[in-house]
């Protein structure tokens, strides 16, 4: 049958039916005539050539009738039918699946938004949510850029990255607007948010090279407040290196006022509050005024430059910590690490603010303190007209309290 249909292909069938002769003739082959076991032969005329063919079952095969006579067209036995004359359709078929498979996974590439809560990531795959849709995970490496003079990555880095997870956060969970970090129906009613407050403690500083696993999450603040938490590990030992915990409010972006959140907000975000404990409990410790009196250090003059304005147009909050530590004790920046830090933000600060930044030693230094090294101070951030911008203060331990350990770990890393 396959034969058949590959012969009629090529071949028509009616010139091979009509070579069908009754009559037997001898073929001659080199000058002699034979007869090729039961394939006789017909001329065919081409010009000077001629060459006969023919071909005919034989009768008889080793003694047996093969049911064929002498004379019969094998080939008119097996006609050609709507079947054996389709083309082979496996070929193209396979061609049509592959560009379909193709095409369906660059879509789903494309299309990143999740299907289920606990399989969530952000459009670039550097996060995801984790905890039943609650918890947001994301990893950073320390670069070269982001470390200081000691090898070690700056309170400012840790910020970045801080503030990094928190909009990847919104953004993720479906909740980024227009606005920088605002949701639709806040930018329909030109809200922002804005922190009110920031405790930021660090147990140890990442080194260059090392890669650590921020979670965050939010909850609920009083009635028209949200907190939202952080932790910092490190990818490799698994240590708790930095907790940080924010008060964040609603401020209205046209007239720069406080405002409640609206039902339609609240309805937005409630849905993503975790019922925790902070990470850092705030004991409601009231932070101390200082002025030119009381002020140990002064460095006046202070502007922002245009890089340091986010979206809103107002001064990323990363830059009222460079700001606070201009006049911290150069003595101290050297000797001393920065451990923790609460700052608390009253205004904020435009393009065209100038700004001073006072410091002053707390004189409660205790027995225990003292024994251990450690050193805090009261800091004040103000317009020139004497108007409070920002409230904080840090606390300063040894740095050889952590010397070894951190040379420990770099010559670890680098096969030191």
């Amino acid at each position: 049958m396959v034969a058949t249909a590959a012969t009629s292909a090529f071949y028509p069938i009616s010139s091979l039916s009509s070579s069908s002769d009754p009559k037997i003739k001898n073929t001659k082959i080199g000058g002699r005539t034979g007869n090729l076991g039961g394939f006789k032969s017909k001329s065919v005329s081409s010009g000077s050539l001629q060459v006969k063919t023919n071909a005919q079952a034989p009768s008889k095969v080793n003694g047996s009738s093969t049911g064929f006579k002498a004379g019969d067209d094998f080939i008119s036995s097996h006609p050609r039918t709507f079947i054996n004359q389709l083309p082979d359709w496996s070929m193209l078929l396979a061609a049509i699946t592959t560009i379909f498979l193709a095409a369906e996974k660059q879509w789903m590439m494309l299309d990143w938004k999740p299907r289920r809560p606990d399989m969530l990531i952000d459009s670039f795959g550097l996060g995801r949510i984790v905890q039943d849709g609650f918890v947001y995970t994301q990893n950073f490496s320390i670069r070269s850029y982001e470390i200081g003079a000691d090898r070690t990555a700056s309170i400012e880095t840790l910020m970045n990255h801080l503030q990094e997870t928190a909009l990847n956060h919104v953004k993720t969970v479906g909740l980024l607007g227009d606005g920088f970090g605002c949701t639709p129906e806040m930018c329909k009613k030109n809200l922002i948010w804005v922190v009110t407050k920031m405790l930021i403690m660090v147990d140890r500083y990442p080194t260059w090279g090392d890669t650590v696993q921020i979670d965050t999450w939010v909850s609920a603040s009083g009635k028209n407040g949200m907190r939202r938490d952080w932790l910092v590990y490190d990818c490799k030992t698994g240590d708790n290196l930095t907790r940080a915990s924010s008060t964040w409010v609603m401020m209205n972006k046209q007239t720069r006022k406080l405002s409640k959140i609206p039902e339609e907000v609240r309805r937005e975000i409630e849905p993503n509050f975790m019922n925790t404990a902070p990470v850092i409990e705030d004991v409601g410790r009231r932070l101390s005024k200082i002025d030119d009196d009381t002020a140990d250090y002064v460095r006046m003059g202070l502007t922002p430059k245009w890089s340091d304005l986010d979206v809103n147009q107002h001064v990323n909050n990363v830059k009222y910590i460079g700001w606070i530590l201009e006049s911290a004790p150069p003595p101290i920046l050297e000797s001393h690490e920065l451990s923790s830090i609460t700052l608390e933000y009253r205004r904020e600060c435009g393009r065209d603010s100038v700004l001073q930044s006072l410091t002053a030693a707390t004189g409660t230094d205790s027995a225990t303190s003292s024994a251990a090294g450690v050193v805090d101070y009261n800091h004040l951030l103000r317009f020139d007209d004497g108007t409070e911008v920002v409230r904080g203060r840090t606390q300063w331990r040894p740095k050889f309290g952590n010397k070894f350990t951190i040379l420990d770990h770099i010559s670890a890393d680098h096969g030191i």
